[in-house]
């Protein structure tokens, strides 16, 4: 019997100390459960500094206007010589294509023959008044074909001084239209002249975006068609257009680069981000801060423990790594940046680097 309640006693021992580890199993699940989540992110403090709104747009390297030359040929011809290619390098004076000169020649003839001709019947006809044998009528008449005669000659001399095209401007040939041996006509340009020390870059907005730019306006230069292109310098804006081109439905804005840390070619592509508005004091946060939070986007901001809360915030303006908040922020609070979009609400934020403790 003694032996019976000792195997007994045993055994409520045993379940005891089997529930007492039950319960305490049970108990230290639920506290790795309330374990606060800690996450490493990289933090900054909201300062107000200044802000700049830009635009950007693809812009063409061309030549300003009263820099241009355009020659054709003064009458239909024939092309008999071209001398110069596309992108030479020119003076004035330079001959650049020559056109055949037998009609040139002709004509510059036959009107210096019909000159003489005027000249020796109008003196013969004066000479005659003179005498009282003819009318005055008929010296006006003689001397109004003498004008007649001499206007004729020298637009022949002219057109066959034209028939040799050479260069008005010294620059760069940017563009050749003559075929040795085509026929030619005054209605098409055969060469085009460039001064390369006088170019503008033309740019391409919106209606919208032009009414934002400013004359004066600085333009911040890249190569290519991206703002992360070699930087070229800084331009200023020189016009805004007044129309809207009908196939684009673009307005040009005209800049101009006195310098560049390279020497821009015509017909290079370049991008420009167009100061439209600089504001002294804003709130301007890194763009990786901000989290999409459906059509809005929010931040998490930083507490005096270290707890991250997810704030709504309104977004300005924006460049390509810097956003203005217009509303939600204020100086002086902190937010997380890198790291922004793995943090949950109330979450420990410790900045990247140091050690996490559960």
């Amino acid at each position: 019997m003694r032996n019976l309640r000792s195997r007994r006693s045993i055994v409520r021992v045993a379940t005891c100390g089997l529930a007492l580890c039950v319960l305490a199993c049970r108990k230290g699940g639920d506290a790795d459960e309330h374990v606060q989540a800690v996450v490493g992110a990289r933090m900054a403090v909201v300062t107000p500094q200044p802000f700049v709104e830009t635009i950007g747009a693809i812009g063409v390297v061309s030549g300003r206007p009263g820099h241009i030359a355009s020659l054709a040929a003064p009458l239909p011809a024939r092309v008999a010589r071209v001398l110069v290619g596309v992108g030479q390098h020119i003076a004035v004076g330079t001959v650049l294509v020559e056109l055949d000169q037998t009609s040139f020649g002709a004509s510059a003839r036959s009107a210096e023959a019909a000159l003489v001709a005027a000249t020796q019947a109008y003196e013969r006809t004066k000479r005659l008044a003179d005498e009282g044998i003819a009318p005055r009528k008929d010296v006006e008449q003689a001397a109004a074909e003498l004008e007649k005669a001499r206007g004729e000659a020298e637009n022949a001399r002219r057109q066959q001084e034209l028939s040799v095209l050479r260069a008005p401007i010294g620059g760069v040939v940017t563009r050749v239209n003559a075929t040795l041996g085509a026929m030619v006509d005054p209605s098409q340009v055969l060469i085009e002249i460039a001064d390369p020390g006088a170019l503008d870059i033309l740019f391409s907005v919106t209606p919208t975006q032009a009414a934002l730019v400013q004359r004066g306006a600085k333009v911040t230069l890249s190569a290519g068609q991206s703002a992360s292109g070699e930087p070229l310098g800084v331009a200023s804006v020189a016009d805004v257009g007044g129309i809207v081109d009908t196939l684009t439905r673009a307005v040009t804005i005209r800049a101009q680069a006195p310098t560049t840390r390279c020497p821009l070619r015509i017909g290079e592509t370049v991008f420009g981000q167009i100061v439209t508005q600089v504001q002294p004091q804003a709130i301007v946060i890194p763009i990786e801060a901000l989290v999409p939070d459906g059509e809005e986007f929010k931040v998490f901001v930083v507490d005096a423990a270290g707890m991250a809360h997810a704030r709504s915030v309104t977004v300005g303006a924006r460049t390509g790594t810097m956003a203005e908040i217009t509303s939600g922020l204020a100086a002086g609070e902190r937010i997380v940046t890198y790291g922004a979009y793995g943090i949950e609400d109330s979450a420990k934020v410790v900045p990247i680097g140091t050690p996490a403790k559960p």
